[in-house]
């Protein structure tokens, strides 16, 4: 992957972009994407979209999040310590310990999450949201409120590193790295010749409740809905693959068959990625997905949805890591799909 490539994905995951306070990232991506796009545009939720071949057909819509998980200051106690409540499903017990910083109105505020320390060899059965605090430092809380304000953000710091065997670490990347394939694809596509419309969607707050993909996608109106998401590998120790599957990082794209995958648009997923003799994994989705493409199925009278997920250890904590290797195959993969689409495509399974 080039240099520039990287140099963008560092700047995305440094942004800070809690679920209902993207902005910080959403200008990142906007200023990426308008460099390849026919035209990128926001929306009052701060969907970012960028559009290529506005009127072709058929119109594809490929959404990425960009909020991550986060907190929002809830109540300050006499002594200055912050009670908060949590943005999306955080792990709770990796919190404790953990350095944060508050998105103060006057500026950004370090503290670090504290708990009550037990004897040490003492292991906690539960960590309830009400027994964590964040520490800024403060004596009072006149002192506290001179910095914070109730309903601020809080936010774990940047820590995007890289690791051997093209793996990186970072926290967020859940899911700034599927906007950052959807830039990627984007960037291939430009000034190509290929028959739909697609739109690459950075959407927000799909960590409360899929909220971005659901406007954009009413918005757009697609015929072909694709998220590009992340899922939880198990390739770690003492994960249980007879509940979660086989996916492992660097073995690539994971596909899904079931309810949330219309099956024509699946198996050219599948098809395609065998045509270019790219590894791939697939994975069974019973129900609705916990992703954008819940949201854009059941937009209008229905899309085709798809979703490739990208192989990701530790979720919801501040050490995600994945392979550029996956991201480079999805890249490859949708860039292909789109450019073997044609007009008259039919997706309807019957």
């Amino acid at each position: 992957m080039d240099k520039k490539s990287i140099e963008f994905l560092k700047e995305m995951m440094a942004a800070s972009s809690p679920s209902g306070f993207e902005t910080e990232v959403q200008q990142v991506v906007m200023k990426h994407m308008s460099k390849s796009a026919d035209r990128v545009e926001s929306d009052v939720l701060g969907n970012v979209a960028a559009a290529l071949n506005e009127k072709g057909s058929p119109r594809i819509m490929l959404a990425g999040h960009c909020d991550e998980i986060g907190l929002l200051l809830q109540h300050i106690n006499n002594d200055g310590y912050l009670y908060f409540q949590q943005i999306g499903g955080i792990y709770l017990p990796a919190l404790q310990g953990q350095r944060v910083t508050v998105q103060g109105r006057k500026g950004k505020v370090p503290g670090v999450i504290g708990r009550k320390k037990g004897e040490s060899t003492e292991v906690p059965k539960s960590f309830p949201i009400e027994s964590l605090w964040v520490d800024i430092g403060a004596k009072s809380r006149k002192e506290a409120e001179d910095i914070v304000a109730i309903g601020d953000p809080i936010t774990f710091p940047a820590n995007f590193q890289e690791l051997p065997n093209n793996l990186l670490l970072s926290r967020g990347f859940d899911d700034k790295i599927g906007v950052f394939a959807i830039a990627g694809i984007i960037k291939e596509l430009s000034g190509a010749k290929f028959a739909p419309a697609v739109f690459g969607v950075s959407t927000v707050q799909e960590e409360i409740g899929t909220r971005g993909a659901t406007t954009s996608s009413f918005n757009i109106n697609p015929d072909i809905g694709i998220a590009i998401d992340v899922i939880e590998a198990t390739d770690y120790p003492d994960t249980d693959k007879r509940t979660k599957g086989e996916v492992a990082l660097g073995k690539g794209p994971v596909l899904h068959r079931g309810a949330n995958i219309n099956p024509v648009i699946g198996r050219m997923l599948i098809d395609t990625a065998r045509e270019l003799s790219m590894p791939y994994q697939v994975t069974a989705a019973a129900g609705p997905t916990g992703t954008d493409a819940r949201a854009m199925q059941l937009v209008r009278a229905g899309v085709a949805t798809a979703l490739i997920s990208v192989p990701l250890r530790y979720m919801h904590t501040s050490g995600e890591i994945i392979s550029l290797d996956d991201i480079e195959n999805i890249v490859k993969l949708v860039v292909t799909l789109v450019k073997k689409m044609k007009k008259d495509t039919s997706f309807l399974p019957l």
